[in-house]
């Protein structure tokens, strides 16, 4: 096992030049193509990496999916939350599904979340 560990300790420290002919000594050497493994190989390492940024997502995206039948309501949330004026926020609302923050924290997305549909809107966070 320890000879093994040598070995990858060894591969490792090969440029990408380097393995593409070592790839080749092997195939002349011993007939076996070593593309199928290195593609599944590079695959899994972009498939693991995929996953913890996902787990680690810090800012989130509040989007106004639509008023809901209390307009007013939302028009007034949506004011206190981005400090827009009576008719960006009526324009905003109205437009719908539209952007209303992006870049906030989790707690803060869902604080918005809340004060969104208490008004009576329907919202999404990404």
């Amino acid at each position: 096992m320890a000879k093994l560990a040598k070995l990858v300790d060894e591969l490792s420290e090969l440029t990408v030049i380097e393995a593409a002919d070592l790839s080749k000594l092997l195939e002349e050497r011993w007939g076996v193509s070593a593309a199928a493994p290195v593609a599944a190989a590079a695959a899994a390492p972009a498939a693991g990496a995929a996953a913890p940024a996902a787990e680690a997502q810090t800012e989130f995206s509040v989007t106004l999916a639509t008023a809901g039948d209390k307009k007013i309501n939302v028009i007034k949330e949506i004011r206190t939350i981005t400090g827009l004026g009576l008719k960006e926020a009526k324009d905003l609302v109205e437009a719908a599904p539209k952007l209303v923050k992006e870049g906030v924290t989790k707690d803060e997305a869902e604080k918005i979340k809340a004060l969104l549909e208490s008004a009576g809107a329907t919202v999404e966070v990404k």
